[in-house]
């Protein structure tokens, strides 16, 4: 079982789909595109945190007929597009507005993560390594050291695991010269 995260799905919505026109022609396009990479990801047994917004301007039949179709353990942290359409749809636990889990990577260290829809500057734990994960901006504010956009925008419209977050975090820390050393340039 390994653990993934996502936001910003906007599953049914057309009024997001003209923003991202460009990668998709239609919102039955999108909404197929988007499971589709999801299911590449996720497996039965594993978990996914979705960090909002799973779904907007959509029917409660739209939203359960595409929450079927979606593999994995699916938890959710409430965004700001999240209605009752999507808030009763069979969670694996109720809704949250916000969460502090741990995950383990693939040495065995266990990282603290603080989820929640919308970015913030400072969060629980944060003075402890805690690492904070949102959604909320589209890809518009960069990462840091410690906290990462998981919206679809930002991941090439398909959840993304730790070791992608943590990858792109430590890049962060790198000052350009180290880069080109790293990629080899």
């Amino acid at each position: 079982m390994a653990t993934f995260f996502i936001a910003d799905t906007h599953f049914g919505d057309t009024h997001l789909v003209e923003r991202r026109r460009q990668a998709f022609a239609s919102v039955e396009a999108h909404d197929a595109a988007l499971i589709a990479r999801w299911n590449a990801r996720i497996g039965a047994a594993d978990e996914v945190w979705h960090l909002g917004d799973f779904a907007a301007h959509a029917s409660r039949e739209h939203c359960a007929a595409v929450f079927d179709r979606l593999n994995g353990i699916k938890r959710l942290v409430r965004g700001n597009h999240d209605s009752n359409r999507v808030l009763d749809l069979p969670w694996a636990e109720p809704p949250v507005e916000s969460a502090r889990i741990s995950v383990q990577d693939a040495a065995g260290r266990t990282w603290r993560l603080f989820l929640a829809h919308y970015a913030h500057r400072a969060w629980p734990g944060l003075w402890r390594e805690t690492r904070h994960l949102y959604g909320h901006t589209h890809a518009t504010l960069p990462d840091t050291t410690r906290s990462c956009d998981v919206g679809v925008d930002a991941w090439d419209f398909s959840p993304v695991g730790l070791a992608e977050i943590l990858a792109r975090q430590d890049a962060a820390t790198l000052v350009p010269e180290e880069l080109a050393r790293r990629d080899g340039g």
